[in-house]
């Protein structure tokens, strides 16, 4: 009978899984082949692993992939500061539950949204100029430099995410046995001392996480923040790999090199995924 049961239920969901696999499957699948052709999406001509090799000898691609670990800059900034924010939530200081929600609200945002309030407020007539022609300061072209245009995306990337993160923090650390606080507290530890030796060691695992989908993120899903606030300019000192990969498949005629590009970028998160599933294994383990 219960063997029964779950020939039924494994029936039942056959259907969805195989159309949601389908879904899935096709257009990875269809990436990988044209990746080995030259088509503007109308004929296809099989070239075998040529997009792959200009792709390692194309000096744009080797200035992406850097300015992608420039974003990585954002990373550590990011856990700190959710760090911070769920530490101070944890001891409940006044406010806090106000606080809570304040700090969460960026996340539910979208990145258009996110991305037009930075653009704006660092525009040459936006909030930030204004503020500095208060001190007689002269207005800045932020956009037109690739420092000032990094910088203000990494504000935006942990304004946007430390609330969420903060949030994941948090639950870590409401999952700490209250009576280990109270008996370091009894033994004369103070205020940093548990947080260096109980706090922070307890939460290793939820930190390994957060720090792992930060660095993901930052290979995959910058694209929204890249073409709202710098359109990957100037030149290509802003562009990351996952806008030059809607640049090469969708605003040239070789959709080929934009899915080989896509490919390698799929196979390096998977390689990262691989890491982040024995980083936690390791710490299972401990």
């Amino acid at each position: 009978m219960m063997r029964q049961s779950k020939l039924i239920g494994t029936l039942a969901v056959l259907p969805s899984f195989i159309i949601v696999a389908g879904f899935m499957a096709f257009p990875i699948l269809f990436a990988v082949y044209i990746s080995f052709t030259k088509t503007n999406g109308l004929t296809f001509d099989w070239i075998w692993f040529e997009n792959y090799k200009s792709l390692f000898t194309d000096p744009v691609v080797h200035e992406v992939f850097l300015n992608n670990f420039k974003f990585l800059i954002s990373v550590p900034l990011v856990i700190f500061v959710a760090l911070v924010s769920a530490i101070l939530l944890f001891e409940q200081f006044k406010g806090w539950k106000f606080f809570r929600v304040i700090f969460f609200l960026p996340s539910v945002l979208s990145v258009v949204v996110i991305g037009l309030i930075f653009r704006n407020a660092f525009g040459y007539y936006g909030s930030v100029n204004q503020f500095l022609g208060l001190f007689g300061m002269e207005p800045k072209q932020f956009f037109i430099t690739s420092n000032y245009s990094i910088f203000i995306i990494i504000l935006a990337l942990v304004w946007s995410g430390f609330g969420y993160q903060s949030l994941l923090l948090l639950a870590g650390l409401t999952s700490i046995n209250p009576a280990v606080f109270e008996a370091a507290a009894i033994d004369g530890a103070g205020w940093w001392r548990r947080l260096w030796s109980i706090t922070l060691p307890n939460i290793r695992r939820v930190l390994g996480f957060v720090f792992i989908i930060n660095f993901i993120y930052t290979f995959s899903s910058l694209f929204g923040f890249i073409f709202v606030i710098t359109a990957g300019g100037p030149l290509y000192e802003t562009t990351t790999i996952d806008y030059l990969v809607y640049l090469r498949a969708f605003s040239s005629s070789n959709l080929g090199s934009g899915a080989a590009l896509a490919v390698v970028l799929f196979l390096f998160i998977g390689l990262l995924t691989m890491v982040q599933g024995r980083v936690f294994k390791l710490q299972r383990e401990d």
